[in-house]
Order: structure tokens, then sequence, then C-alpha cells
């Protein structure tokens, strides 16, 4: 006679039934993968268009790693770049938590990710891009004005008290001067040699192409940053999800936790943020913003 099949005891057939009525976010059968945004200019803040920073961000990567069952966690990025401090703190701390929670790492690059936003686009194991994004921008740029020749017009003199020789390097109120402008190249030359290394050991030998070529500040519709291996493949982060982890696939955004009056409680002990620019500062912060978005045709 063929063996009778096991017929399912009573507890088993209560925990199929509880199963299926838990919310999808408890059960463990559920992929998840959550989702951080990482968008915006990096490092300029101003009390109504806070910038990405890790003060602003690190409760949510934090949130974000923690997520029960986690197969993954994605990040979508649409950064033109900004300050290269925050970006590579941001950077780290996705790949400490990465490395502690042992989850793989997924950029989604929406617009653009540049410069900056290219280096928290290496903080992935895998960049996705749109075949519109643009990436790369791997280098280093500042600017400023020079108002020398408008004080003199106007008659006004500059009053500036300082101890130190180089406190009042590239001033703009005062005529620029060749060996100040030298220490600047300098400077922004330690930092691309620190940059190009990081995007070398991020992203080791998918690299296709000259240092020249990749490492020259210029930037790349997504089909050609793939090409030259500064990217992975296209896709968008939905079919991409859904085609590695299935249609049921929960992809919770983690957003910035918020107190009682709504306003989004800082990453890191910031204290209270009472030192806020004016509204002159904020103009500047916001003309500034949309200057960086301008390199890239945005």
């Amino acid at each position: 006679m063929p063996p009778i099949p096991e017929q399912p005891t009573s507890l088993a057939r209560l925990t199929a039934a509880l199963r299926w009525m838990l919310p999808a976010r408890f059960r463990a059968d559920i992929p998840v993968v959550p989702v951080v945004r990482l968008a915006g200019v990096i490092g300029v803040a101003t009390p109504l268009r806070p910038g990405l920073m890790l003060s602003t961000i690190a409760r949510s990567l934090e949130r974000a790693f923690a997520v029960r069952n986690a197969r993954a966690v994605a990040l979508i990025i649409n950064s033109p770049g900004g300050s290269p401090a925050q970006s590579h703190l941001i950077l780290r701390r996705i790949r400490q938590l990465a490395e502690e929670k042992k989850i793989p790492v997924l950029a989604f690059i929406e617009d653009v990710g540049a410069s900056g936003g290219y280096m928290l686009a290496c903080a992935a194991d895998e960049i996705i891009c749109d075949q519109y994004s643009i990436v790369g921008s791997i280098g280093v740029v500042g600017g400023s004005f020079g108002f020398a020749k408008l004080m003199d017009k106007l008659g006004v003199e500059r009053r500036l008290y300082t101890a130190g020789e180089r406190k009042v390097m590239l001033d703009p109120f005062l005529p620029e001067k060749p060996e100040d402008v030298k220490r600047l190249k300098a400077i922004q030359k330690d930092i691309h040699e620190h940059f190009i290394a990081l995007v070398k050991e991020r992203r080791g030998s998918k690299l296709n192409g000259s240092d020249k070529a990749l490492f020259s500040g210029e930037f790349w519709t997504a089909q050609t940053a793939i090409d030259l291996g500064l990217a992975d493949t296209l896709g968008d982060m939905r079919s991409t999800l859904r085609a590695r982890y299935g249609d049921k696939v929960r992809t919770p955004l983690i957003a910035a936790e918020r107190s009682m009056f709504g306003r989004r409680l800082p990453g890191v002990m910031l204290g209270d943020l009472a030192n806020r620019p004016g509204l002159g500062n904020d103009l500047l912060s916001t003309l500034e913003a949309r200057a960086i978005w301008s390199r890239y045709g945005l």
C-alpha cells in the first residue's frame, strides 16, 4: 500500500493561518529592501532647504540597516555633488553599516550622480542608472568672485584685521595673489587624488578607461558610464528589485524621523540649531545650489 500522507497537525494549521494574518512587515517570508533617498546638493544647508549631510541622513541609514530580514538596502541617488567631506562621511557610514550587518547595497541613480553624488553611489556594491542619468564628474571645483576693482570705484576702504598672514587668502575684496591660487590648487589636487583612489578601490577591475579620461572631471550619460565601468547596468528600482527578490518584495522608504511638531530630527547630536543663517545667507546658499545643478544642464 502507498504510504498515507501525513496530515498537518493542529499547531501547524494554526501557525499557517496566523502567518497569513500577520501584516506584511512582520512576515519573514516576504523579502524586504528598505530604501533611503540621498537627494540634493551635499553640504549646503539653509533653514528652508536642508542640504544633504551626515547629520541629516545618519538616522535614516541606521534605521534602514536595522530593518528586520532586509535582503539589501537601496539608495536612491539624485545629487550633483557638493562638499567632499560630507560625501565621504556619508559613504563611510554606509560602508560601516553594510559590513556590520552583512547586507548588500544597491545604488539607483536618477537624474544625476555626479561629483560628490557619484561618491555616494560608490558606497554601493552595484550602481544602476536610468538611461538618461548623468554620471561621473570625478574632479574638484571651487570658485569665487573678485570685488577689489568695484571697491576702488565705489571708494570703499577694506579694513580687515587678522593674525596669520594666510588668514585672508583669496578674500574676494582683495586683489588675487598668484601664491594663494597655487596653494588652493594644491589642496584641490590632494582632494582629487583621494577621490580617484576611492573610486579605484570601490570599482576595482570594473573600470575600463584611462585615468586621463575617467578622472578628468568629465561626465557622461548612463550607457557611456557603464562602458567605462563607472556604473553597472541600466534599470529602475522597482523592476530591478522585483526581478531579484520577487513581485512581493517590500520597499519601505526610510525617511528622517520627525518630532511631534513635524520637524526633522538630526541624525547626530547637533544641539539646538539656533545659529541659523539669515535671509541673505539663505538666498546665497540657494543660488549656490542652483549653480551646482546647472553645471549638468538641470
